[in-house]
């Protein structure tokens, strides 16, 4: 064809001839032959006019071919006059085809036409506009064809194009802002098709030192809309999915970072919670990984005011860690290192979930598990830290009452530790009731508060409210507000206030009635039990008995909870019935008591507990703050024992030895004695341990983490059984515990003995988690595995005992008794034998158990009670309440309603409920209008939707970590109590 082309151009036709042929078979092979052997002919036929028509030549921006003609034959046209009028008649066309909007195909070869001849390049003003209209051009690109080649030439087009753009600043950098500017229009437009991906390959041709200055003055553009900074930085989360980009997670992060700084949380929360999947998506593609996690851990590590974000990822973790586990690359093993890191800071930043983490944390077990101060490090950096203040009640959200039926309590700030404690009152119906049934008119302020809680927890419509109110009336004066206090301490504090403002009110009713009564007064009445009394009041007994004159005083008192001490290490393997000892209480260690005959007992175990009690050996570090108030160690010396302590020393020193030598001839008899029954006792005590498995399989199961899996494995955990025998075992009281015994009228040694004299109807358990270590001169937690029994047989005194159900267990989550996290678990009643399915096929709701997070409320399980520990080393039961059985070896009842109803609450009450129910149904449809409108304004995307209207289950809501919106990172529409 060339030798054709060549034979015309150099044959004898006349020049009209040549110049026919040209216009009609006008190619780059023809142009190129004619350029190279008729310079003046091809400068003749290619002129201005020439060119004008080639490029208007059809409709529409021209085609590729004629900018690739025009770009051959510029580079053929000799310089002169004419090559000139052809650049500045280019410098006008390229204007006009930008304005056009053409194709990708057509912008790439005029970038290419331009990168080679830049002096056909608008000029002055028009260079900007030139520039906008590129923006504009890329911001319309569609990838024209599918699969791998189209795909390419796509990118390749695309990044020709901002290279033109790249070029063109280089030259002149006044037309970067009014770029940016352009582009900021183009992507927070709401129009219905969203701006092509490929704006993505500008980014990487912004200079970096622009910005933050650019940041901060997008994000104080009052001129700019909430909307369309949302639609603006939604579609830049996008882009990361374009795979020849640099620099876009760093413009994504640092646009991020400014809205932070100028508290616009609504869009935070809101594109977060749109994009984050998308982002996590983008793992699997090794071209676009490093961007994608950069975001994806930004977007993680500041969402902390609730665990929305984080939860929507969890289904997507195991499959991700298998994809990546699979890829077996460096970029796969370092993304997977990262993403463990992340799952671990988020887990410990939200405890509370064992049933949504298992699975997750069952996927990256094998993985690095970084330290807690890397995991406090990643989460303090990037926080917004601004945002503690305000989110509590800042962004209400579309929210639907639990499936479970229950409501949960919102976080005011670190108050998961009075949420928690109320949710457990709670759910123990009969004190429940009790409370609901206050009359209207009372003298008891705090208890009608409670009132008022309990019965909008009972039947608001909302899906949590706030216990403001009640909280601000039952403050303990002693704890800082914002804080993390203990549970145990506020619930000790709270049911005392209870009680006293009862006895109270009682007193002041009666002398009111006697006042206004005219006959002559009547002997008052003997003083009548409080319904904190009626509850979670027993009876204990404290006997003492002197080891030299065998005195034995008693004392009765009241407790609403017991407190229960960890045994020493090499104690906790013996766990029959009264096999367990208290630890060393002060400096010195506990010797073997004498068997004294005011204390030889019906109780078997008496006599084997001295066979594994501590002699001589070093105490136990531990010492344990907490529980030495509540076990009374018998200090009881007076001034004047201090007196005569010194003046009897002597004396005291030749009674000891005497007292000494006594008891070795006696440790020799009952030694003996021991011999003579240990077969006896052995088989009554495996009768008895065979009887109580046969109750706690009554119970329901145990389940794994139960007391009755004691295998060898399982030697050194511990039950709460336990920590109940080691409350109640016998205590030396010795050096400086002795007793002073009054007809010796002298310190003496002597042995303490504690019995439950009457069982309470919800026995409170208290495990002394928080103590005092000797060696490091600090408070710790204690984070032994406790195995909590579903029944539970509790000695009362006379060898009898009395059964309890679990009902309630609250969780601590926490390395500290200052910090952490509380939860509870709980149920309605007490278990019955072969728990009956409803008609949704769960448990009814004396047998289903469920999870209080805060806001949070799920179904939840007794395995799940069961396991925390052994998933979580540092969630921890902490608190545990137990309903009495009221009927020991009833029939089980058939699957029926309920044998109780909820208390009909007074009619001020009532209407109060009624009408807030009201009130939030009226919130609750002019949310939905007003955010109907605002997505009206949005592009179409199925991520708003779902976002917005989808009515999500419970277990992907909200947060249960303690931060001031802590139970769900929104406003609920508060109703504060």
């Amino acid at each position: 064809m060339d030798k054709i082309l060549e034979a015309v151009v150099t044959s004898s036709y006349p020049a009209s001839v040549k110049q026919g042929l040209l216009a009609r078979r006008v190619g780059c092979q023809l142009l190129h032959v004619a350029g190279r052997h008729h310079p003046e002919v091809f400068a003749e036929f290619f002129s201005a006019r020439r060119v004008l028509r080639l490029l208007q030549g059809g409709a529409g921006p021209p085609g590729p071919r004629a900018l690739a003609c025009v770009q051959l034959g510029l580079q053929l046209l000799p310089a002169g006059p004419a090559a000139e009028e052809v650049s500045a008649l280019l410098r006008r066309e390229v204007l006009r085809t930008a304005c056009e909007r053409p194709g990708p195909a057509v912008c790439a070869q005029l970038a290419r036409l331009l990168a080679r001849h830049p002096r056909c390049l608008p000029d002055g003003p028009h260079r900007l506009l030139f520039c906008q209209q590129l923006l504009r051009c890329l911001g319309r690109f569609r990838c024209p064809a599918e699969g791998e080649d189209g795909a390419v030439e796509f990118l390749e087009q695309a990044q020709q194009v901002s290279a033109l753009l790249a070029q063109l600043w280089r030259a002149q950098p006044a037309a970067i802002l009014p770029c940016l500017k352009e582009l900021f229009a183009v992507i927070s437009c709401a129009e219905e098709e969203p701006p092509s991906s490929a704006l993505a390959s500008v980014v990487q041709h912004l200079p970096l030192e622009l910005m933050d200055g650019v940041v901060r003055n997008l994000s104080n553009d009052d001129s700019v809309t909430d909307s369309q900074m949302l639609t603006a930085i939604s579609r830049m989360i996008d882009w990361v999915s374009w795979p020849l980009g640099r620099n876009i997670d760093q413009w994504i992060i640092a646009l991020l970072k400014g809205l932070a700084a100028v508290k616009k949380f609504s869009i935070l929360i809101e594109v977060s919670l749109a994009k984050i999947e998308k982002v996590f998506s983008k793992l699997l593609y090794p071209i676009v990984r490093v961007a994608a996690l950069s975001v994806l851990k930004y977007m993680l590590l500041t969402f902390q005011h609730s665990h929305e974000a984080f939860h929507l990822l969890l289904p997507h973790i195991p499959p991700m860690v298998a994809s990546l586990l699979k890829e077996d690359s460096n970029s796969g093993t370092s993304c997977l290192e990262q993403l463990a890191e992340l799952v671990h800071c988020m887990v410990f930043r939200f405890p509370g979930f064992p049933d949504l983490y298992e699975p997750v944390m069952e996927a990256i077990k094998d993985l690095h598990v970084p330290n807690e101060d890397r995991i406090k490090q990643l989460l303090g950096q990037d926080a917004w830290t601004s945002q503690k203040s305000e989110l509590a009640g800042f962004y209400p959200r579309l929210m639907a009452k639990s499936d479970t039926g229950k409501i949960g309590l919102i976080n005011l700030g670190n108050t998961c530790y009075v949420n928690s404690v109320l949710q457990a009152l709670f759910m123990a119906s009969d004190f429940r009731h009790c409370v609901l049934r206050l009359t209207e008119n009372n003298s008891q302020p705090l208890m009608t508060k409670l009132q008022w809680l309990f019965a909008f927890l009972e039947h608001s419509q909302r899906p949590a409210i706030s216990p403001e109110n009640f909280l601000s009336a039952s403050w303990t004066p002693w704890f800082s507000p914002g804080t993390q206090q203990d549970c145990s301490e506020y619930l000790k504090y709270l049911l005392d206030r209870l009680h006293e403002e009862e006895k109270t009110g009682t007193r002041i009713c009666q002398k009111l009635k006697q006042s206004s009564s005219p006959s002559p007064p009547e002997e008052p009445p003997g003083p009548s039990s409080t319904s904190v009394e009626r509850m979670f009041g027993g009876k204990i007994v404290t006997r003492i008995c002197c080891l030299r004159c065998l005195n034995v005083s008693s004392r009765e008192e009241a407790f609403t909870d017991l407190s229960l001490a960890f045994p020493p290490p090499e104690r906790s393997r013996h766990r029959r019935l009264g096999s367990v000892m208290l630890p060393a209480e002060g400096v010195g260690a506990r010797e073997p008591p004498p068997l004294s005959p005011a204390q030889v007992p019906s109780r078997v175990g008496l006599r084997r507990q001295r066979k594994h009690c501590i002699t001589g050996e070093a105490p136990h570090p531990v010492l344990d703050i907490e529980g030495l108030s509540s076990q009374g160690l018998g200090e009881q010396g007076s001034r004047e024992e201090k007196v005569e302590r010194d003046e009897e020393a002597k004396e005291e020193r030749a009674d000891e030895e005497d007292v000494q030598e006594e008891q070795e001839e006696e440790e020799r008899t009952r030694e003996k004695e021991e011999k003579e029954k240990e077969v006896e006792e052995e088989k009554g005590e495996k009768e008895a341990e065979k009887e109580t498995e046969e109750e706690e399989e009554e119970g329901g199961g145990l389940g794994p983490g139960s007391p009755r899996a004691t295998g060898p494995s399982a030697e050194a955990s511990r039950s709460v059984l336990d920590l109940v025998n080691y409350f109640l075992s016998p205590e030396r009281l010795t050096a400086e515990n002795r007793y002073y015994c009054e007809p010796c009228a002298s310190l003496q040694e002597a042995e303490r003995v504690v019995e439950l004299s009457r069982g309470p109807r919800y026995l409170i358990l208290t495990l002394l988690r928080f103590s005092f270590d000797l060696r490091t001169m600090r408070r710790r937690k204690i984070l032994d595995d406790v195995a909590i029994p579903l029944l539970l047989r509790l000695p009362l005194a006379g060898g009898q005992a009395q059964a309890y159900d679990l009902c309630s267990v609250v969780v601590h989550s926490g390395l500290s008794s200052e910090s952490g996290h509380y939860y509870c678990y709980a149920r309605e009643a007490a278990a019955r034998p072969g728990p009956s399915l409803g008609a949704a096929g769960r448990p009814e709701p004396e047998h289903q158990w469920y999870l209080f997070n805060d806001t949070r409320v799920s179904f939840s399980s007794f395995e799940s009670v069961s396991n925390i520990t052994s998933f979580f080393p540092k969630d921890t039961a902490y608190v545990l309440f137990y309903r009495q059985r009221p009927g020991e070896g009833a029939p089980a009842e058939p699957a029926s309603p309920r044998g109780w109803t909820e208390p009909t609450l007074h009619k001020d009450l009532m209407e109060a409920i009624s009408k807030d129910n009201i009130l939030f149904l009226q919130e609750q449809e002019k949310e939905a209008r007003s955010r109907a409108a605002y997505i009206s304004a949005l592009p179409a995307s199925p991520h708003w939707g779902r976002g917005f209207d989808e009515d999500k289950d419970e277990d992907e809501g909200s947060p249960g970590g303690c931060s001031p919106a802590g139970g769900n990172g929104g406003d609920f529409h508060r109703l504060v109590f």
